[in-house]
């Protein structure tokens, strides 16, 4: 279904072809906006002296209208934080630009097309005029010619928040607002092309509590400044048609309200998020195309990383030509001095941060039609040296650079492959299968985990990440950019082949379904690697032992400070963070697909009984004084002193000490334990459990779980170890029933446990230090307001978790939008 165009065309502006928009053309050089008139998108004059940039505007068309473009703004230097998102290279949203005149003034508008009706003008017009439009700037006219075209000073609107910057810095800051005095549009950064504008500004965000992360960061917290990039892009040529978007085909979407749809049909339409991409013979079951789609690798990225990049983003070629299509996706290096903004190119950005953090990737599509006009993709950098530090802390240092298999470098550029792979995915019309590492590493769209064998007692990395693209991959290009024979519907084709595939028995689970560690579908997970069983859990801790059995200076380069041990030593220690998380879905857990009527999909199920009972053994496992005690001898070696400036990529990293440098192997078990307890005791777990016991008596239920973690873990309490896991399960237990979360139901259930509780530790005789635990433990149980304190997180928080994610992951763009 196609949707109206409305690019204007006016005798004195030459109208370009639209096929020249996008990455793969020639290396144009911008037209001279000095002087622009003829050949350009729209006349573009820089007054360097005052600051102006004038564009001069077609007459009004039948609705008042001087022209519609596609607007997109993006962050040319960037904050360099993690948990501020404002990111060199991140892209902004894609809005429908208009110019109204508005008598002496032109208010420059974002339009709706979300809310839209397909008929006679009228009707149109019903549907728009329910919605509401956003006025960005009311500019000034400079002039008007004799035929209606007028000239503009778009300077105001471009150094307007478009972005929302000020919202991101208030998000960890607060008070932040645009400063107009402190900001201007550059004249000189002005680039015009036949169906492009590129125009920059200057933002500055004033505060006088910026908060400690932009204040460690930028030379002055209480002014930051940005260079924002905007993008006005001629809108698309007819001819692209939109793909109805199929929830087995592992598309994402752009949605849209469609209120002259079909009385019984739904109102709600999506549309797959895709390229145009034409063969030249459309007959032809293979070739070549109007248009290849090329990415570019930014040529920020360092050697060797930049050819690893282009090595694994080049993947998606072998996707392609299965379907049909010969050198239809290629892979470049950015040529030297253009600009990764422009919107010509789709990128591979290459961005630095002050510490670990996402990667991302979307692009500018238009919100009409679902068509991509530009790849865009995010890539930290420091994800990579965390990796390496992952690998160096497995399997030690003795093998770098030997290209060896457990050359932690060469691991690292195995996954960044990888993970080039898996964010250009998005930015071709992608989402997340979680449950691909299920079927064989069937897609580069999961969060991989390294596979880690044991071989001869010692871990083997050589294998750890797989190489090339994945089945599930080849299925979802040819399911979103398969071309039918002539006189086929495009819409039927793709559903037949979804049908296809789901009844091939491939699985597909993305965010909603795989993200969260309380979620109910067993093997949709991330960072996971085999069949999310308790045999997988077994092997990772196993793996998990043989790295603390062989922890120390070894994992450390000569010359490294040995304090560095704390920082290698957190993510072996929770290498089973993942695993335990794939286990817990088993318990409560329910079997179900992304399914249309009349697919043959089963229909779901409740997990077997005696699985759910495994899992929850093995979960139980992970509670063991024997998987959390840290030994004494490691416990002095990780007590190495540090000094220096305050490092936040060391201090984000490691558990809170004893003290200055002294290790907590308490912290570290309390650590551990919340990894198992947040995923088993999960509020829509208990839910899930309980609802199960009820349909079925056979089945898990709430009493048998709580005695199970009883005997199991809270009567074990004989060692300080033991005390520690036992009292953060049992408050875990009591700030699971204080969950807005938690039904009644349930709650009343863990009320009585935690009764049971107290009565049974008021009743311990003796005078040992295990006995008064136990006096303790009961006495603040049997204090609601003591308790409440406890574990609202009052007086005495619980050790927090250093970060897990990313250690290869992303997320984030789709998070948002689909």
């Amino acid at each position: 279904m196609g949707f109206p165009q409305r690019a204007f065309c006016a005798a004195s502006w030459a109208v370009i072809a639209f096929a020249s928009l996008g990455a793969g053309i020639a290396q144009a050089e911008p037209v001279d906006v000095r002087t622009s008139s003829d050949g350009v998108l729209l006349p573009v004059k820089a007054d360097m002296a005052d600051g102006r940039v004038l564009l001069t505007l077609p007459p009004a068309d039948a609705q008042g209208v001087s022209g519609r473009f596609l607007y997109t703004a993006a962050i040319k230097t960037g904050l360099g934080s993690a948990p501020i998102r404002i990111d060199r290279g991140m892209q902004g949203d894609t809005q429908i630009l208009a110019f109204r005149r508005l008598g002496k003034k032109m208010a420059i508008t974002y339009e709706n097309p979300r809310y839209r009706a397909i008929g006679d003008a009228d009707i149109q017009k019903g549907a728009t005029g329910s919605f509401p439009f956003s006025t960005m700037a009311m500019v000034d006219i400079v002039s008007t010619a004799a035929g209606g075209a007028v000239t503009i000073d778009i300077a105001p609107f471009l150094t307007s928040d478009t972005m929302k910057l000020a919202d991101a810095l208030n998000s960890n800051g607060k008070g932040f607002k645009l400063a107009e005095s402190l900001s201007a549009t550059d004249p000189g950064s002005v680039k015009v092309f036949p169906d492009n504008i590129e125009m920059e500004a200057i933002q500055t965000f004033v505060s006088d509590t910026p908060g400690e992360e932009v204040d460690t960061i930028a030379p002055d917290g209480r002014r930051v400044s940005f260079t924002v990039h905007h993008s006005l892009i001629r809108l698309p040529a007819p001819g692209f048609r939109p793909r109805k978007f199929d929830i087995r085909s592992g598309a994402h979407a752009t949605q849209a309200y469609d209120f002259t749809s079909k009385l019984g049909d739904p109102v709600m339409v999506q549309f797959a998020n895709h390229f145009r991409l034409d063969k030249l013979d459309p007959a032809a079951p293979r070739s070549r195309v109007r248009k290849p789609i090329v990415f570019y690798i930014d040529n920020a990225a360092p050697e060797p990383i930049r050819t690893a990049l282009a090595e694994g983003v080049g993947w998606w070629s072998q996707a392609f030509d299965a379907a049909g299509y010969i050198d239809a996706f290629q892979v470049k290096i950015l040529p030297p001095g253009v600009d990764p903004q422009d919107v010509r190119y789709n990128v591979v950005n290459w961005t630095n941060r002050q510490t670990r953090s996402w990667s991302y990737g979307g692009g500018i599509i238009d919100p009409r039609t679902g068509e991509f006009i530009k790849g865009n993709v995010v890539l930290g950098s420091l994800r990579l040296r965390q990796d390496i530090l992952i690998f160096e802390a497995l399997a030690g240092t003795a093998q770098n650079d030997s290209n060896g298999p457990n050359d932690a470098v060469r691991i690292a550029l195995a996954r960044i492959r990888q993970l080039g792979a898996h964010e250009v995915g998005h930015a071709i019309g992608f989402s997340h299968n979680f449950a691909a590492s299920l079927d064989d590493r069937a897609s580069v769209m999961d969060y991989p985990a390294p596979l880690v064998k044991i071989v001869d007692g010692k871990l083997d990395l050589g294998d750890a990440y797989a190489v090339g693209i994945g089945a599930w991959d080849k299925f979802t290009v040819d399911w979103l950019y398969g071309q039918p024979m002539p006189g086929v519907d495009p819409d039927e084709d793709a559903a037949r082949k979804a049908a296809k595939i789901a009844a091939s028995g491939a699985r597909y689970m993305t965010d909603i379904d795989g993200r969260a560690s309380d979620l109910a579908v067993p093997g949709v997970n991330m960072w996971t690697e085999g069949a999310d069983q308790p045999a997988d859990l077994a092997h990772i801790l196993q793996v998990r032992k043989i790295a603390i059995a062989n922890f120390g200076p070894n994992v450390l380069k000569a010359g490294e400070p040995l304090s560095d041990l704390r920082r290698k030593f957190v993510p072996v220690w929770l290498f089973h963070r993942y695993a335990v998380a794939a286990i817990g879905k088993v318990v409560g857990g329910v079997n179900y697909h992304y399914a249309v009527v009349g697919d043959g999909t089963p229909s779901p199920t409740t997990v077997a009984a005696a699985d759910q009972r495994a899992a929850l053994d093995a979960l139980i496992g992970t509670l063991s004084a024997d998987v959390l005690t840290v030994g004494p001898d490691l416990t002095l070696a990780l007590s190495s002193g540090v000094n220096g400036r305050s490092d936040p990529q060391f201090d984000t990293e490691v558990f809170a000490n004893a003290g200055a440098s002294v290790f907590d192997p308490l912290v570290a078990a309390d650590v551990a334990a919340q990894l198992t307890l947040e995923s088993l005791l999960a509020p829509s777990r208990l839910s899930r459990v309980y609802a199960q016991y009820a349909r079925d008596p056979a089945q898990l239920g709430l009493s048998e779980l709580f005695d199970r973690l009883q005997s199991g873990v809270i009567d074990r309490h004989s060692t300080a170890v033991e005390r520690r896991i036992a009292q953060r399960t049992i408050l875990s237990i009591a700030k699971a029933r204080r969950s807005p979360a938690t039904s009644v139901d349930v709650a009343v259930i863990l009320d009585e446990r935690l009764r049971r509780i107290a009565d049974q530790f008021s009743r311990a005789k003796g005078k040992s230090e295990d006995v008064a635990w136990q006096h303790g433990i009961a006495a603040l149980l049997n204090n609601e307001s003591a308790l409440a304190q406890e574990i609202s997180k009052g007086s005495r928080p619980e050790p927090v978790i250093p970060p897990g994610m990313p250690i290869g992951g992303e997320t984030g763009w789709f998070d948002e939008n689909i």
